[in-house]
């Protein structure tokens, strides 16, 4: 993820996090600086230069990586049509070519309330999701890739290359830089419910922000106030994250649909109604 060190070491981030495949880091993270220069042309002139913060997946079983395909429209656009509200699932946007325990994936959010003494505070998670292989996929703890893979023996898979994901965690609690990356490191057990052991060469990036404390780029004085939870107090948190990110990881995957790719290549959708009869066999009937 470029950008991380910023990120990392000042606890600030301070541009679109824009999600890519591999080959493309270059070109989006050029248009990130195109883009936030033009809008804020004090950058590099009266304040400091910006660090983009751009993630990145590895679908070249699917795409012609190689071809580095992403312009410099497509990432205005994406950073341009951003809004609220509900968020494309599937194979949609930087997830077009990305699979999930050989089965087609891409973007996948999930969220949850928690409630706290003196009001709730929200945790939204949105993966990237590329990684693992079929017999290790579980679905509410259910080894659901074991189950179906017989049916797919004759299915070609990618081979000696794990994928990868990205994970970003939002949320509005009031937390500090130490505290979020304790909330990122919940994230990859979410990942390790749906079945990734983190193989070679798979990474598992987790990034998370909160939008309770803004720090100004230009201020009076060397001192800010921020607030903050108690450590004590963010368990709850942790519990919504795990949660969340698991979700999150199976709706990009309900959400996909088969896809063929660059030479052929097929990665075919999890299917659905097998899904449903397997998790009511195994008693998760209202959740299926």
């Amino acid at each position: 993820m470029a950008g991380l060190t910023q990120v990392a070491e000042w606890g600030l981030v301070e541009t679109p996090i824009l999600l890519t495949n591999t080959l493309s880091v270059g070109k989006v993270s050029d248009c990130v600086i195109k883009w936030m220069t033009k809008k804020y042309p004090a950058i590099g002139a009266e304040e400091d230069v910006i660090l983009p913060v751009v993630g990145e997946c590895d679908d070249s079983f699917l795409n012609d990586a190689v071809g580095r395909h992403i312009r410099s429209e497509h990432v205005y656009k994406a950073i341009e049509s951003a809004a609220t509200g509900p968020v494309a699932e599937g194979s949609v946007g930087a997830g077009t070519g990305m699979i999930t325990c050989d089965f087609k994936a891409g973007i996948g959010t999930a969220s949850r309330r928690v409630h706290a003494d003196e009001g709730h505070y929200t945790i939204g998670v949105l993966v990237l999701s590329n990684f693992g292989v079929m017999s290790n996929l579980r679905i509410d703890g259910v080894p659901v890739g074991a189950l179906v893979e017989p049916s797919y023996a004759d299915t070609s898979r990618r081979v000696s290359n794990y994928g990868s994901i990205i994970v970003v965690i939002a949320t509005d609690a009031p937390l500090l830089p130490s505290q979020l990356g304790r909330l990122a490191k919940r994230a990859a057990l979410g990942i390790g419910r749906s079945g990734s052991y983190a193989a070679h060469g798979s990474g598992e990036i987790i990034l998370a922000f909160s939008t309770a404390n803004r720090v100004p780029r230009v201020a009076v004085g060397m001192t800010t106030t921020l607030t903050a939870m108690l450590d004590r107090a963010t368990g709850p948190l942790y519990e919504a994250t795990i949660e969340a990110t698991e979700e999150a990881i199976v709706n990009a995957l309900c959400m996909a649909e088969d896809m063929t790719g660059q030479g052929g290549n097929f990665a075919p959708a999890l299917p659905l109604d097998r899904l449903t009869e397997i998790l009511r066999a195994h008693g998760r009937g209202a959740r299926a």
